[in-house]
C-alpha cells in the first residue's frame, strides 16, 4: 500500500471514529454556555406540581420568568428578600412534550429556559418584574448575550388575566423611563405547563463560581441587581 493510499485510508477511519463519537449524544455546547459532564438525560425534569408537592411549597404564589440562560436569573432571586424557592426549567412548549436541556437546545421546539420564583407575602409581583427587568436585556429579540436562539428569548408566563396587565404596565414602565435605548422585546405568554431542568442545572451558580460562563456572564448581571436592588437583597447577599 503506497503513502497516499494509507493516508486516505487513515482519513476514512478518522471520520468514522468522529461521526460516533457525535452520535453518542455528547453534552450541549453553546457559545460560552456548555455543560462539560451529563450523567442522567431528563434527571430531575418534573412538572412544577410534582415539584411543589415534594418541596412543601404549596402555600407560595409563584411567578413563571424566561431571561436568557436560567443560571443567571434564578442567582439573581436567590438573593433577593421574599423568595423562598427558585428553580431553573422550561416553559411555553406545551404539555404533549417532555423537555430536556438537549431537546430545548436545538430551537426546534417552542421551549424557553426560564425560572419558578417562589416567594413569600413580602414581596410583590410587581416589584418582582422590576428586578427581572434589570437581571436581563429585554431588548434583544432571541438573545442574550452569547446565547442565542428562541430557547434564550424574555418571556413572562402570564397565569391570570390581573398578572397579563401588570406585566403590560410594567413593560411601559420600562419603555417609559428609557432605561434601554431600544424598546422591550419580552413576550407576554399564557402560561401551559413548567418543567423542572435537570439537577445538574440548579444552583449552578453557587455550587460552580469558577466556571468560564459563571464569570464572563452570570456574575455581572448577579453584581447589576445588587447594586441596584440593594435594599432588596437577603442579609446574607449584602456586601
Amino acid at each position: 500500500m503506497n503513502s497516499i493510499v494509507k493516508q486516505i485510508v487513515f482519513l476514512g477511519i478518522a471520520l468514522l471514529c468522529i461521526q460516533a463519537s457525535c452520535q453518542q449524544g455528547n453534552p450541549s455546547t453553546k457559545e460560552g454556555h456548555s455543560v462539560t459532564s451529563i450523567t442522567t438525560k431528563n434527571a430531575g425534569v418534573v412538572t412544577i406540581d410534582e415539584y411543589i408537592k415534594s418541596n412543601g411549597l404549596e402555600e407560595y404564589n409563584y411567578v413563571i420568568l424566561a431571561g436568557g440562560c436560567f443560571w443567571c436569573t434564578e442567582a439573581v432571586f436567590h438573593r433577593i428578600q421574599g423568595v423562598v424557592d427558585v428553580v431553573s426549567g422550561y416553559c411555553g412548549g406545551g404539555t404533549e412534550i417532555k423537555p430536556s436541556y438537549e431537546l430545548t437546545g436545538t430551537g426546534r421546539t417552542t421551549f424557553a429556559e426560564s425560572i419558578a420564583v417562589f416567594y413569600t407575602s413580602d414581596l410583590d409581583y410587581n416589584t418582582i418584574l422590576e428586578v427581572f427587568f434589570v437581571a436581563h436585556d429585554p431588548t434583544t429579540l432571541d438573545r442574550q448575550g452569547p446565547d442565542v436562539g428562541p430557547e434564550y428569548r424574555s418571556a413572562i408566563f402570564y397565569q391570570s388575566e390581573e398578572q397579563k396587565a401588570s406585566s403590560q404596565a410594567a413593560i411601559r414602565k420600562v419603555n417609559e423611563s428609557k432605561l434601554y435605548d431600544d424598546p422591550i422585546v419580552t413576550t407576554l405568554e399564557p402560561y401551559d405547563v413548567f418543567w423542572t431542568a435537570e439537577d445538574y442545572h440548579q444552583n449552578y451558580y453557587e455550587l460552580h463560581p469558577e466556571h468560564g460562563y459563571v464569570l464572563r456572564v452570570s456574575r455581572p448581571k448577579v453584581e447589576k441587581v445588587k447594586k441596584v436592588f440593594a435594599d432588596l437583597l437577603k442579609p446574607e447577599f449584602r456586601d
